[in-house]
C-alpha cells in the first residue's frame, strides 16, 4: 500500500486559515475605521448646522427684541396718555362745576362792605376766608349763601377782630359750607 504525508498539507490549510483569519480582522478594522470616520464627519456636520441654525435664530431673537421692546415701550406711553386724558376730562368736569361755583358766589357777597381772601373746595366742602365791616354783614353774608342753590349747610367756623393798616379794625371770618349737588349731577345720579 502506498502512503501518502498528508503532515504537510495540513500545515499549509492551517496557516491559509490563519491568513484569512487575519485578513478578515484587518479588513474589519479598516471597515469600523472608516465607518468612525465618516459617523464622524456626518455629527461635526449636523453640529454646523446646528450652530449656523443657532446663530439665525439668535439674531432673529435680537431683531424681534427690539421691536417687542419698542412696542412694550409704546403701550406704558399709552397707558400713561390714558391715564393724562382721563385726568384732563375730570379737570375740566370740575373746571365747569369751580366756574358756577365762582359765578355763583359773585352774586353772593355783599358789594362794598366785605371781601373774600380765600376759597377752598373738594369733594363736598367749601372753606371762605374773607374779611368784613362788622358782624352783620357776614351774617347777610351767611344767609345769601344758605339761599342759594349751592350750598345745603353754612357754618361760621371762626369771626375775629384784626387790626389793619393805620388803624382800622375789621372782622375776619372764616366759612364752612356743604355743597349742594348740582342739577345735572342729580340727574346723573338718578339713572
Amino acid at each position: 500500500m502506498i502512503r501518502i504525508n498528508l503532515l504537510p498539507f495540513r500545515v499549509a490549510r492551517k496557516k491559509e486559515n490563519i491568513r484569512r483569519q487575519i485578513s478578515i480582522f484587518l479588513l474589519l478594522i479598516l471597515l469600523t475605521a472608516v465607518v468612525l470616520v465618516w459617523y464622524t464627519r456626518a455629527v461635526n456636520n449636523q453640529i454646523l448646522e446646528v450652530k449656523e441654525k443657532t446663530k439665525q435664530v439668535n439674531s432673529q431673537i435680537l431683531k424681534y427684541k427690539e421691536k417687542a421692546d419698542r412696542v412694550a415701550k409704546i403701550k406704558k406711553d399709552l397707558k400713561i396718555l390714558k391715564e393724562k386724558l382721563e385726568i384732563v376730562s375730570s379737570l375740566q368736569k370740575q373746571r365747569d362745576k369751580q366756574l358756577i361755583l365762582f359765578d355763583g358766589m359773585t352774586d353772593l357777597i355783599v358789594p362794598g362792605r366785605m371781601w373774600l381772601v380765600s376759597f377752598k373746595t373738594d369733594e363736598n366742602t367749601v372753606t371762605i376766608k374773607g374779611i368784613a365791616f362788622d358782624n352783620p354783614t357776614i351774617a347777610d353774608f351767611m344767609e345769601n349763601l344758605e339761599k342759594s342753590s349751592l350750598f345745603s349747610k353754612v357754618d361760621l367756623k371762626t369771626a375775629k377782630m384784626k387790626k389793619f393798616k393805620d388803624g382800622l379794625v375789621l372782622k375776619s371770618f372764616e366759612l364752612l359750607c356743604r355743597k349742594e349737588k348740582l342739577k345735572k349731577e342729580k340727574n346723573k345720579d338718578s339713572k
